[in-house]
Protein backbone atom coordinates (compact mmCIF):
# COMPACT_ATOMS: atom_id res chain seq x y z
CA UNK A 1 0.00 0.00 0.00
CA UNK A 2 1.31 3.90 -0.76
CA UNK A 3 2.07 5.76 1.51
CA UNK A 4 -0.47 8.65 0.50
CA UNK A 5 -3.35 5.97 0.24
CA UNK A 6 -2.43 4.79 3.70
CA UNK A 7 -2.54 8.50 4.92
CA UNK A 8 -6.16 9.27 3.22
CA UNK A 9 -7.86 5.82 4.33
CA UNK A 10 -6.77 6.00 8.35
CA UNK A 11 -7.71 10.07 7.92
CA UNK A 12 -11.02 9.15 6.57
CA UNK A 13 -12.03 6.54 9.09
CA UNK A 14 -10.89 8.52 12.04
CA UNK A 15 -12.90 11.34 11.30
CA UNK A 16 -15.91 8.75 10.54
CA UNK A 17 -15.23 6.51 13.44
CA UNK A 18 -12.88 7.71 15.94
CA UNK A 19 -10.76 4.91 14.49
CA UNK A 20 -7.05 5.36 15.79
CA UNK A 21 -5.14 3.18 12.66
CA UNK A 22 -1.06 3.28 13.34
CA UNK A 23 1.45 2.75 10.18
CA UNK A 24 1.68 -1.22 11.78
CA UNK A 25 -2.08 -1.91 10.86
CA UNK A 26 -1.47 -1.28 7.38
CA UNK A 27 -2.04 -5.55 6.80
CA UNK A 28 -5.47 -4.73 8.57
CA UNK A 29 -6.49 -1.90 5.73
CA UNK A 30 -5.52 -4.45 2.89
CA UNK A 31 -7.06 -7.58 4.36
CA UNK A 32 -10.23 -5.49 5.13
CA UNK A 33 -11.09 -2.94 2.11
CA UNK A 34 -9.05 -5.36 -1.08
CA UNK A 35 -12.48 -7.61 -1.26
CA UNK A 36 -14.75 -4.47 -1.46
CA UNK A 37 -12.29 -2.71 -3.90
CA UNK A 38 -12.37 -5.84 -6.11
CA UNK A 39 -16.34 -6.07 -5.43
CA UNK A 40 -16.27 -2.59 -7.52
CA UNK A 41 -14.25 -3.69 -10.48
CA UNK A 42 -10.99 -2.23 -8.75
CA UNK A 43 -7.75 -3.88 -9.03
CA UNK A 44 -6.07 -2.18 -5.83
CA UNK A 45 -6.64 0.35 -2.96
CA UNK A 46 -5.00 3.03 -4.57
CA UNK A 47 -8.01 2.74 -7.21
CA UNK A 48 -10.24 2.84 -4.32
CA UNK A 49 -9.05 5.32 -2.83
CA UNK A 50 -9.17 7.22 -6.18
CA UNK A 51 -12.81 6.28 -6.19
CA UNK A 52 -13.68 7.58 -2.58
CA UNK A 53 -11.91 10.80 -3.78
CA UNK A 54 -13.78 11.65 -6.98
CA UNK A 55 -17.24 10.04 -5.92
CA UNK A 56 -17.83 10.37 -2.29
CA UNK A 57 -21.13 7.77 -2.23
CA UNK A 58 -22.48 7.79 1.15
CA UNK A 59 -23.30 3.61 0.73
CA UNK A 60 -19.70 3.36 -0.03
CA UNK A 61 -17.86 5.16 2.68
CA UNK A 62 -20.15 3.69 5.04
CA UNK A 63 -19.14 -0.17 3.65
CA UNK A 64 -15.43 0.76 3.98
CA UNK A 65 -16.20 2.44 7.50
CA UNK A 66 -18.17 -0.97 8.78
CA UNK A 67 -15.98 -2.92 7.20
CA UNK A 68 -12.76 -1.79 9.61
CA UNK A 69 -14.77 -1.43 12.90
CA UNK A 70 -13.81 -4.21 15.44
CA UNK A 71 -17.02 -6.69 16.37
CA UNK A 72 -15.43 -9.18 18.27
CA UNK A 73 -17.81 -9.86 21.27
CA UNK A 74 -19.14 -13.36 23.41
CA UNK A 75 -21.69 -13.96 25.83
CA UNK A 76 -20.87 -13.49 29.28
CA UNK A 77 -17.00 -11.75 27.64
CA UNK A 78 -14.92 -11.19 30.95
CA UNK A 79 -17.57 -12.67 33.81
CA UNK A 80 -16.64 -10.18 36.04
CA UNK A 81 -18.79 -6.87 35.07
CA UNK A 82 -21.79 -8.98 35.04
CA UNK A 83 -21.02 -10.64 38.44
CA UNK A 84 -20.89 -6.93 39.48
CA UNK A 85 -23.34 -5.75 38.07
CA UNK A 86 -25.64 -8.29 40.06
CA UNK A 87 -23.59 -7.90 43.21
CA UNK A 88 -23.12 -4.18 43.47
CA UNK A 89 -24.53 -2.53 40.89
CA UNK A 90 -28.29 -3.34 40.61
CA UNK A 91 -28.56 -3.08 44.49
CA UNK A 92 -26.80 0.08 44.68
CA UNK A 93 -29.45 1.49 41.71
CA UNK A 94 -32.54 0.08 43.88
CA UNK A 95 -31.48 2.38 46.39
CA UNK A 96 -31.27 5.47 44.23
CA UNK A 97 -34.26 4.74 42.21
CA UNK A 98 -36.73 3.48 45.09
CA UNK A 99 -38.82 6.12 44.17
CA UNK A 100 -39.20 5.53 40.66
CA UNK A 101 -38.63 1.72 40.47
CA UNK A 102 -36.67 2.40 37.22
CA UNK A 103 -33.76 1.85 35.47
CA UNK A 104 -32.45 3.16 32.33
CA UNK A 105 -29.18 1.00 30.88
CA UNK A 106 -27.15 1.73 27.63
CA UNK A 107 -24.60 -0.79 26.09
CA UNK A 108 -22.91 1.85 23.49
CA UNK A 109 -20.90 -0.12 20.67
CA UNK A 110 -22.91 -3.24 21.44
CA UNK A 111 -22.08 -5.18 18.48
CA UNK A 112 -23.63 -7.79 17.42
CA UNK A 113 -26.27 -8.28 20.74
CA UNK A 114 -24.07 -10.80 23.40
CA UNK A 115 -23.63 -8.06 25.82
CA UNK A 116 -27.30 -6.27 25.98
CA UNK A 117 -28.60 -9.70 25.94
CA UNK A 118 -26.22 -11.08 29.02
CA UNK A 119 -27.49 -7.97 30.63
CA UNK A 120 -30.96 -9.29 29.88
CA UNK A 121 -30.10 -12.61 31.12
CA UNK A 122 -29.10 -11.43 34.26
CA UNK A 123 -32.38 -9.03 35.39
CA UNK A 124 -34.35 -11.87 34.15
CA UNK A 125 -32.08 -14.43 36.95
CA UNK A 126 -32.51 -11.67 39.47
CA UNK A 127 -36.12 -11.07 38.79
CA UNK A 128 -37.41 -11.94 41.92
CA UNK A 129 -35.26 -9.35 43.58
CA UNK A 130 -36.42 -6.52 41.38
CA UNK A 131 -40.12 -7.41 41.41
CA UNK A 132 -42.06 -4.27 40.01
CA UNK A 133 -39.04 -2.70 38.56
CA UNK A 134 -39.19 -1.41 34.89
CA UNK A 135 -35.45 -1.41 32.77
CA UNK A 136 -34.83 -0.28 29.49
CA UNK A 137 -31.63 -1.00 27.46
CA UNK A 138 -30.81 0.51 24.83
CA UNK A 139 -27.93 -0.83 22.76
CA UNK A 140 -26.60 1.20 19.66
CA UNK A 141 -23.51 0.76 17.03
CA UNK A 142 -21.91 2.46 13.71
CA UNK A 143 -22.62 -0.48 12.05
CA UNK A 144 -25.87 -1.25 10.58
CA UNK A 145 -25.07 -5.11 9.45
CA UNK A 146 -24.21 -5.50 12.88
CA UNK A 147 -27.45 -3.88 14.69
CA UNK A 148 -29.60 -6.12 12.15
CA UNK A 149 -27.82 -9.34 13.58
CA UNK A 150 -28.34 -7.90 17.04
CA UNK A 151 -32.06 -7.22 16.18
CA UNK A 152 -32.42 -10.43 15.02
CA UNK A 153 -30.91 -12.60 18.05
CA UNK A 154 -29.38 -15.23 15.69
CA UNK A 155 -26.60 -16.88 16.53
CA UNK A 156 -24.73 -19.97 15.43
CA UNK A 157 -23.67 -22.94 17.82
CA UNK A 158 -19.69 -21.12 17.98
CA UNK A 159 -21.20 -18.06 19.36
CA UNK A 160 -23.58 -19.59 21.93
CA UNK A 161 -20.78 -21.96 23.08
CA UNK A 162 -18.28 -18.76 24.12
CA UNK A 163 -20.08 -17.60 27.33
CA UNK A 164 -23.69 -19.12 27.84
CA UNK A 165 -24.00 -22.04 30.25
CA UNK A 166 -25.96 -24.59 28.37
CA UNK A 167 -28.65 -24.01 31.14
CA UNK A 168 -29.22 -20.65 30.54
CA UNK A 169 -28.94 -21.27 26.91
CA UNK A 170 -32.51 -23.62 27.14
CA UNK A 171 -33.93 -21.17 29.31
CA UNK A 172 -33.37 -18.06 26.97
CA UNK A 173 -32.87 -19.61 23.33
CA UNK A 174 -34.51 -21.14 21.20
CA UNK A 175 -32.88 -23.81 18.42
CA UNK A 176 -33.77 -23.42 15.00
CA UNK A 177 -33.86 -25.65 11.91
CA UNK A 178 -30.00 -24.80 10.47
CA UNK A 179 -28.57 -25.51 14.32
CA UNK A 180 -28.41 -22.04 14.76
CA UNK A 181 -29.71 -20.31 17.73
CA UNK A 182 -32.12 -17.26 18.44
CA UNK A 183 -32.76 -15.16 21.67
CA UNK A 184 -36.40 -15.32 22.56
CA UNK A 185 -38.94 -13.00 22.91
CA UNK A 186 -38.33 -12.55 26.70
CA UNK A 187 -34.85 -11.38 25.72
CA UNK A 188 -35.55 -9.35 22.56
CA UNK A 189 -38.14 -7.67 24.10
CA UNK A 190 -35.98 -6.13 26.43
CA UNK A 191 -33.23 -4.51 24.09
CA UNK A 192 -34.10 -1.41 21.86
CA UNK A 193 -31.22 -1.53 19.23
CA UNK A 194 -30.54 1.86 17.28
CA UNK A 195 -27.57 2.81 14.94
CA UNK A 196 -25.21 5.85 16.83
CA UNK A 197 -21.80 6.96 16.52
CA UNK A 198 -20.13 7.44 19.57
CA UNK A 199 -18.21 10.41 18.00
CA UNK A 200 -21.11 12.34 17.43
CA UNK A 201 -23.90 13.74 20.35
CA UNK A 202 -26.02 11.37 22.28
CA UNK A 203 -28.24 13.74 23.51
CA UNK A 204 -31.21 12.23 21.57
CA UNK A 205 -30.24 8.79 23.72
CA UNK A 206 -31.42 10.88 27.24
CA UNK A 207 -29.57 9.81 30.43
CA UNK A 208 -28.88 6.40 31.60
CA UNK A 209 -28.18 5.06 35.40
CA UNK A 210 -25.42 2.72 33.45
CA UNK A 211 -23.78 2.89 30.95
CA UNK A 212 -21.08 -0.06 29.16
CA UNK A 213 -18.81 1.39 26.88
CA UNK A 214 -16.59 -1.89 26.60
CA UNK A 215 -13.31 -2.95 24.56
CA UNK A 216 -14.12 -0.10 22.42
CA UNK A 217 -11.83 3.23 23.81
CA UNK A 218 -8.82 1.11 23.00
CA UNK A 219 -9.19 1.59 19.52
CA UNK A 220 -8.97 5.63 20.26
CA UNK A 221 -6.63 7.78 20.67
CA UNK A 222 -6.67 10.25 23.59
CA UNK A 223 -7.99 12.76 22.39
CA UNK A 224 -10.68 10.68 21.03
CA UNK A 225 -11.28 9.12 24.25
CA UNK A 226 -11.82 12.64 26.00
CA UNK A 227 -14.28 13.86 23.99
CA UNK A 228 -16.39 10.58 24.55
CA UNK A 229 -15.67 10.60 28.22
CA UNK A 230 -17.17 14.29 28.16
CA UNK A 231 -19.90 13.22 26.10
CA UNK A 232 -20.82 10.17 28.81
CA UNK A 233 -20.70 12.80 31.89
CA UNK A 234 -23.48 14.02 29.99
CA UNK A 235 -25.52 11.19 29.27
CA UNK A 236 -25.25 9.90 32.84
CA UNK A 237 -27.44 10.16 35.99
CA UNK A 238 -25.68 11.53 38.69
CA UNK A 239 -25.95 8.24 40.66
CA UNK A 240 -24.77 6.84 37.35
CA UNK A 241 -21.89 4.35 36.39
CA UNK A 242 -19.56 3.85 33.20
CA UNK A 243 -18.72 0.36 32.89
CA UNK A 244 -15.16 -0.06 30.62
CA UNK A 245 -12.99 -2.97 29.78
CA UNK A 246 -10.60 -3.91 32.09
CA UNK A 247 -7.82 -3.46 30.61
CA UNK A 248 -9.19 -0.34 29.51
CA UNK A 249 -7.67 3.06 30.81
CA UNK A 250 -10.08 6.11 31.53
CA UNK A 251 -9.49 9.68 29.97
CA UNK A 252 -11.15 12.38 32.29
CA UNK A 253 -9.82 15.19 31.76
CA UNK A 254 -11.81 17.46 33.63
CA UNK A 255 -11.45 14.42 36.35
CA UNK A 256 -15.37 13.93 36.30
CA UNK A 257 -14.99 10.33 37.55
CA UNK A 258 -14.04 8.41 40.64
CA UNK A 259 -13.04 4.45 40.14
CA UNK A 260 -14.56 1.40 42.30
CA UNK A 261 -12.35 0.51 44.50
CA UNK A 262 -13.58 -3.30 43.74
CA UNK A 263 -14.16 -3.30 40.79
CA UNK A 264 -11.92 -2.56 37.94
CA UNK A 265 -13.03 -0.99 35.05
CA UNK A 266 -15.71 0.87 36.92
CA UNK A 267 -16.29 4.82 37.24
CA UNK A 268 -19.20 6.93 39.29
CA UNK A 269 -19.59 10.62 38.91
CA UNK A 270 -18.14 12.31 41.96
Amino acid sequence: MQSADFEYLSSLLKKRSGLALTADKQYLIESRLVPIARQLGLTDLSQLCARLKSKPDEALLTEVTEAMTTNESSFFRDMKPYEALRQKIFPMMMEKQADTKQMRIWSAACSTGQEPYTVSICIKEDAAKMLDWKFEIIATDLAKKVVDKAKGGIYSQFEVQRGLPIQILLKYFTQLPDTSWQAKEVLRGMVNFRLQNLLDEYTILGKFDIILCRNVLIYFDDDTKAQITRKMVRSLQPHGVLILGSTESLVDPDGNFAAFDDFRGAYRLK
